[in-house]
């Protein structure tokens, strides 16, 4: 299908006039020119070919960073992700030099390949949740800021008292309060939270990790459930690998003698210790809020319980089974990327509430799943 461009306007900048039709009685309409086989006419050919309209992503006004034609994008900060990349890599590396050797031979075979398998599988899971879209909306354009602005001033009852800047909505018999976003001027949907390091409004915000170098939300929450999982397991795999490796290692000496013959195995028991206690926390936390159908902004705030409110308040996303709740939020359709959708898709619609979920306006997700191409 056709790629969709667009091209941008600045704020306040009036509209190009439409093309105006001849008007009856005024005469013949003009005749076409022939162009000219000069070289101007060449040098204006060539220029306009070359002059194409800016895409989304190139005028992104968030602090996000993109490379390859748009289709990746991260945070404006790496260096805690590269940071993240390097132990992971190191650790591992050491682990297949210096271990598995030894272990493929007085065991088996398996412990490098199940170790290879579990590298490969956390660094995928890694790089799609550094590299993915979690999920940003938007922003309101112009004409759709200005609507909204006459529509909140037009609510005012009198001149000393500001207009309300907040929402209410009614989700599955829960009153559910929405907020404006002074930066994207718009009222954020459930669930919707602006980050403050990519200053973006994100939709089922859970948190920014600068240890992934990206925000966590609707469209990679799945993925960093999935590498957080995987890394618990790989560290524990290569922690219980590396102690048999000192105990068998030791039996013909003292335990002493062997860790200063193995420096890097001492190295990676090291690294493991220390990061094996958070990241099965951060595991079993994330676990828990799967389970539940939460985020971590939602349980931080006591947003469904009596942590915030007098009283306890149920959670209106919630299926009320386990089972329900993981498949909703591992197993749920994922929205099309908000920095690849083209200004041509968006026009309003009125916003509603369909099945309990709250459905944006269309502005924000309107684009054909054949043409959300970057």
């Amino acid at each position: 299908m056709k790629e969709c461009e667009y091209q941008q306007i600045r704020p306040g900048a009036a509209p190009p006039p439409p093309p105006s039709a001849p008007q009856s009685g005024s005469g013949p309409p003009p005749t076409p020119r022939r162009p000219s086989s000069g070289p101007d006419s060449a040098a204006l050919a060539s220029s306009a070919a070359s002059v194409r309209p800016c895409r989304k992503w190139e005028v992104f006004p968030g602090r996000n960073r993109f490379y390859c034609g748009g289709r990746l994008m991260l945070a404006g900060h790496g260096s805690v992700f590269a940071l993240t990349v390097v132990l992971i890599v190191t650790t591992t590396t050491l682990f297949f030099i210096f271990d598995c050797p030894f272990l493929a031979r007085h065991l088996t075979l398996a412990i490098p390949i199940i170790g290879s398998m579990l590298f490969f599988f956390v660094m995928s899971c890694l790089l799609q949740t550094s590299f993915t879209d979690p999920g940003i909306l938007p922003r309101a354009t112009p004409n759709e800021a200005a609507a909204l602005e006459k529509q909140i001033d037009s609510t005012g009852n009198s001149t000393y008292r500001p207009p309300p800047r907040t929402k209410e909505v009614m989700i599955n018999g829960q009153m559910v309060k929405l907020k404006y976003c002074f930066t994207c001027k718009m009222f954020r949907p459930p669930r919707t939270s602006h980050c403050s390091v990519c200053d973006n409004c994100v939709e089922r915000f859970d948190h920014h990790c600068p240890w992934v170098g990206n925000c966590v939300g609707k469209r990679n929450y799945r993925f960093f459930y999935a590498f957080i999982l995987s890394l618990s397991f790989l560290t524990s795999f290569i922690f219980a690998c590396v102690i048999t490796h000192l105990t068998l290692r030791s039996q013909g000496g003292t335990f002493l003698d062997t860790l200063k013959e193995t420096p890097a195995s001492v190295l990676e028991l090291v690294i493991c210790f220390f990061s094996i206690w958070s990241i099965l926390g951060l595991s079993g936390f994330h676990t828990y809020l799967v389970a539940s159908n939460l985020t971590t902004n939602e349980d931080i705030k006591g947003s469904w319980s009596n942590k915030k409110n007098m009283e306890a308040s149920t959670n209106p996303y919630s299926h009320k089974s386990v089972a329900a709740n993981c498949c909703a939020v591992l197993c749920g359709p994922l929205p099309p990327r908000g920095t690849s959708i083209r200004w041509p898709h968006i026009f309003p619609r009125k916003e509603r509430i369909l099945q309990g979920t709250w459905t944006i306006p269309s502005r924000v997700f309107t684009a054909c799943q054949s043409s959300s191409t970057y």
